[in-house]
């Protein structure tokens, strides 16, 4: 019999290309589509229902929006609140897309789960389940997938990971599906406009207060608008002269102070993680040489690990550029992920 697979679903190019390779593949392949938020996402379900019914497979809706609600976005505000910036695709994708979706599959009766992403899972000789970038370095997304288990891992299939993005693009047009030049989203789907400010005061009644901004011995140098306002390493839109470029080097919600400081300051060779997940073993040991990306964007650069405390020290061989509190650290052996902590 056919392996039975469920594809998460957006209306997107990646996941109605997902779906028609599967079904090239030999899956008994259906389309599912989250509802996650409040944000009208029914021209997303038109067009993945579009592309199932063209593949001719079934496509439903799946209502997550209160477990959306009370992990992601209760997480994403708590985070912000308490002065870090945290990813919320990771969380997400832990609790969510590889989660709460995985869980409904199995109840349905499905073997497997499928998403677009561009990173690849491999079953290794010891049994244990590898997590791989994706052929398309410009694309590749294992970074927001470093903190599925064992278990998700091997109940997910991965069919963009081979593939460049053009290459998608070029088979979903040849298949004459709606989504084939669909841009891709780059917002977080829960503050489309990018004001996540606002966003927590209208979801949270949090209002964060204005205070002041500081040197790094503690002068007052002017006000600010609110500590949830800036980011670390952030020069632009502080609303401040100080005759010399300034960068907001540190947050203190409890005083809430924001430290200004040169660009210098921003440079850490050590960055310290917690809440880690490794894949290819359960825990680290003793010291590994790694490569390490301190954000989805960042460059991965050389560096150490070793257990330290409750968690994991990253020693890179070079300072990095403002490691923030709340991020994501992705550890790599060539193309490997290893895991990933929490920046604390």
């Amino acid at each position: 019999m056919k392996e039975k697979v469920l594809v998460g679903m957006s209306g997107g190019v990646d996941s109605s290309a997902a779906a028609l390779i599967l079904k090239e593949m030999g899956y008994e392949v259906a389309g599912v589509t989250l509802t996650l938020c409040d944000k009208d996402n029914s021209g997303d379900i038109a067009d993945a229902k579009a592309v199932c019914e063209r593949l001719g497979f079934s496509h439903t809706v799946l209502d997550l929006k209160q477990k959306f609600r009370s992990t992601v976005i209760a997480n994403f505000i708590s985070e912000y609140k308490d002065g870090r910036t945290p990813n919320p695709c990771v969380v997400c994708n832990r609790h969510i897309k590889f989660g709460a979706m995985l869980d409904s599959a199995v109840k349905l009766g499905y073997d497997k789960i499928a998403t677009g992403h561009y990173a690849q899972v491999k079953k290794q000789e010891n049994g244990r389940y590898g997590l791989f970038r994706g052929e398309d370095r410009s694309k590749d997304q294992s970074y927001v997938l470093y903190s599925l288990n064992q278990y998700q891992l091997s109940n997910l299939v991965l069919p963009l990971g081979v593939f460049s993005k053009q290459q998608v693009r070029e088979k979903a047009q040849a298949a004459g599906l709606v989504s084939a030049q669909r841009p891709d989203s780059q917002d977080i789907c829960f503050v489309p406009d990018g004001d996540y400010a606002s966003f927590i005061e209208k979801t949270d009644g949090f209002v964060s207060e204005i205070g002041d901004y500081v040197d790094i011995n503690g002068n007052i140098l002017g006000k600010h608008k609110g500590v949830i306002r800036y980011t670390l390493g952030q020069r632009k839109g502080l609303g401040i002269a100080l005759g010399k470029h300034a960068f907001v080097i540190e947050k203190d919600p409890v005083t809430n102070r924001v430290v200004l400081g040169d660009e210098e300051h921003l440079f850490k060779k050590q960055v310290y993680t917690e809440e880690n997940n490794f894949i290819p073993f359960d825990s680290l040991k003793g010291e590994m040489e790694v490569t390490a990306k301190l954000r989805y964007r960042h460059t991965e650069q050389p560096a150490v690990i070793y257990p330290y405390k409750n968690g994991v020290m990253i020693e890179f061989k070079e300072p990095q550029r403002a490691p923030s509190a709340g991020q994501s650290a992705v550890f790599y052996d060539g193309d490997t992920v290893i895991g990933g902590g929490i920046i604390k």
